[in-house]
């Protein structure tokens, strides 16, 4: 009796031995299995937001620098006074001028444009040399108001825009504001430029260099005394 329990024990051991080895024997396979597939190192799901792309913005630099800017670094030495107007006893009407530059002293030139009083005026060193009527913007393209530089002169101008004839052009901005010689008379307009009678406008030419300040207001008169800002 006890000879037929130990071998049933026996038998039993060696089965559940004989199993074991089995179950060892397919989980090495399916690791075998596991590990030869192809899966890859990073998993990226729908929702998964993607990897940072490098970009490169391409900044140009102006080739112009603002007119404004420019003039607010000029040196305060550089800004002076109303030192003589010159005398009109003239009608003062669109198509008239007047230039005397005889016994003004060599300095820098400003010229000054009023469009409410439809006038420009050129000052040397402070003298007023020459003053006009002109003709400016109208509504679909006004004259803008400000402090520029002249940054081209050009003595047989076309306009690259209109091409219309602009004869001793002095360039203000790099959208085709200028000063140059024009029909001036009343009731007409500009495409924003500031039109003076021709020889006017040649006299100017010959005197106006590269950078001087051309100051556009609206309605801001000087007298004598006054500083040209």
């Amino acid at each position: 009796m006890v000879e037929k329990i130990a071998y049933r024990v026996s038998a039993s051991i060696l089965l559940l031995a004989a199993l074991a080895i089995v179950a060892m024997l397919v989980m090495g396979l399916t690791r075998a299995d596991a590990g030869s597939s192809s899966v890859p190192s990073t998993v990226v799901t729908e929702n998964a937001a993607p990897e940072p792309v490098e970009q490169t913005i391409s900044v140009t630099e102006s080739i112009v620098a603002d007119p404004v800017e420019i003039a607010d670094k000029l040196p305060l030495s550089d800004k002076f006074v109303v030192k003589r107007i010159l005398e009109i006893n003239e009608p003062f009407v669109h198509g008239y001028y007047k230039w005397d530059d005889e016994g003004v002293p060599a300095g820098e030139l400003v010229v000054t444009v009023d469009l409410k009083a439809e006038s420009i005026s050129v000052f040397r060193a402070g003298y007023e040399i020459g003053a006009a009527v002109i003709t400016f913007g109208d509504s679909e393209k006004p004259t803008p108001t400000g402090v520029f530089p002249i940054s081209q002169k050009s003595k047989d101008h076309v306009s690259n825009i209109y091409g219309s004839p602009m004869p001793y052009m002095l360039r203000l901005t790099n959208d085709g504001i200028a000063i140059h010689a024009s029909d001036v008379k009343w009731g007409w307009g500009t495409r924003g430029c500031i039109g003076v009678p021709l020889e006017f406008a040649r006299l100017l030419f010959e005197q106006a260099t590269l950078g001087d300040r051309v100051i556009v207001t609206n309605g801001k008169m000087m007298g004598l005394g006054d500083a040209i800002l």
